[in-house]
């Protein structure tokens, strides 16, 4: 179909018959891909200059409302939005809050039929730091569903492939904001439990690692990862933890997606060296981060950064006793982050740790020399090998006076630059599909 005769089917998305709706939305999605010829249907009218914020299209109108319509037509409208998300303008109306509102809801819904989707989408959406900068801000309002596994009810997640419970659940909704919602429904939908019934959510929502990366680029999204919060995020009492904590647990995951977002997730936090005691000590001792000047437990990353870069080699007892116990006396099954671009994440990541002599004891008195060289000796891939062989040289060189001194940062620019310069990559991040 050419241009022209597409554009003549944007009018019957909004037809009151849904099979017509659906069959239209399915001739455009296959032109919605980055290298279809006819594409550029989709962002006319959308690329008006001036300082003023892109208004709607009537075909992204269309979409927008079409998420929330029969399970086909949902599908395809979702897939049509993740394809075109790689846009700037596009993905400017998308961050608009009450499309925000409703997708951040739909997935928060434990029975969400196309929750990975949506997940996905808004992983694409956040891209861009006027999302990020909403979905900080933004809260959801929930009502409390003792009937819901998650014990309460997105109400604005509803649409046709997102019922409202029977019966409607009583009260007034209360705001809760949005992230630590989100990340504690990304906890429970990590499938740990090998019985179906056990899960609490149909989706697997494996994409909101990504989101959470996209959000930790910018200083307020570590900060917060890195400010206490209640352990459950609909109360506002009770312990207290760096939300940072709730991640290690999937450094080791068997999903590629969630652990390549979870290790660019740690790595961005790093970046804000004021955090690097509370990371690196024990839960057994308390600190504050700032500018917070709440108290709560260690993280205690050290074990989940060096996990994923160890194998099964045995290490002389004097190395083996600077190891953190879980990573003591390893199987011979043990194998190593298979992905390269992971390994050279947690690199850099122990490269940020370095920024302080501080820092940089606590790793040589961790064993993390020990880990590194054997990972050296089996690496294969050269830009993981020249990150280890710069993060040994910062172990391993010859400290002076001034380099001891509190304060003093001892990091190499390089490193610093090229790790910024990878969050900014926006490309990165957009999935198409």
């Amino acid at each position: 179909m050419s241009a022209s005769e597409l554009r003549q089917l944007i009018p019957f998305l909004f037809d009151k018959n849904p099979q017509v709706r659906q069959i239209s939305l399915a001739n455009l999605l296959g032109h919605t891909p980055k290298d279809s010829p006819n594409r550029s249907i989709f962002f006319d009218g959308l690329r008006a200059g001036g300082l003023e914020r892109p208004k709607d299209t009537e075909i992204l109108r269309a979409l927008k409302l079409l998420c929330r319509d029969q399970l086909a037509t949902a599908h395809d409208a979702l897939r049509a939005l993740v394809n075109l998300s790689d846009d700037p303008l596009v993905n400017n109306s998308l961050s608009e809050p009450s499309f925000l509102t409703f997708l951040v809801s739909y997935i928060l819904h434990s029975q969400a039929t196309l929750a990975d989707l949506a997940s996905m989408l808004l992983s694409n959406v956040t891209s861009s730091t006027a999302a990020c900068s909403t979905l900080l801000t933004m809260n959801i309002p929930v009502l409390p569903d003792p009937k819901s596994p998650t014990s309460y009810y997105p109400v604005d997640s509803r649409s046709a492939t997102c019922p409202a419970p029977v019966p409607y659940p009583s009260g007034e909704p209360r705001n809760i904001p949005a992230l630590p919602l989100l990340l504690d429904a990304f906890l429970q939908a990590a499938r740990v439990e090998e019985d179906k019934t056990k899960h609490k959510r149909k989706a697997e929502l494996h994409f909101l690692s990504s989101v959470f990366a996209n959000v930790s680029i910018t200083p307020v999204g570590r900060m917060f990862f890195l400010t206490p919060r209640p352990l459950d995020p609909l109360k506002t009492d009770g312990s207290l933890e760096y939300l940072l904590s709730k991640l290690l647990v999937f450094t080791e995951h068997d999903n590629l997606i969630r652990r390549g977002g979870v290790a660019s997730t740690i790595k961005n936090c790093v970046f804000h060296t004021q955090a690097h005691r509370a990371i690196l000590s024990p839960e057994t001792e308390n600190f504050t981060i700032p500018p917070s000047t709440v108290v709560a437990p260690g993280i205690n990353i050290l074990p989940y950064l060096l996990m994923p870069l160890a194998g099964p080699e045995e290490f002389d007892l004097e190395d083996q006793e600077l190891l953190p116990p879980s990573l003591q006396f390893l199987p011979p099954t043990k194998t190593r982050e298979p992905d390269p671009a992971i390994r050279i994440t947690y690199v850099e990541t122990f490269l940020l740790l370095c920024t302080t002599y501080w820092g940089r004891e606590c790793l040589r008195a961790n064993g993390v020399y020990q880990i590194i060289r054997a990972l050296h000796e089996e690496e294969t891939d050269d830009k993981v090998s020249e990150q280890v062989e710069r993060l040994v040289n910062f172990l391993k060189r010859d400290e002076s006076a001034e380099s001891k001194k509190d304060g003093i940062e001892f990091t190499d620019a390089a490193v610093s630059q090229n790790a910024e310069e990878d969050e900014d990559d926006e490309d990165s991040r957009i999935e198409e599909i």
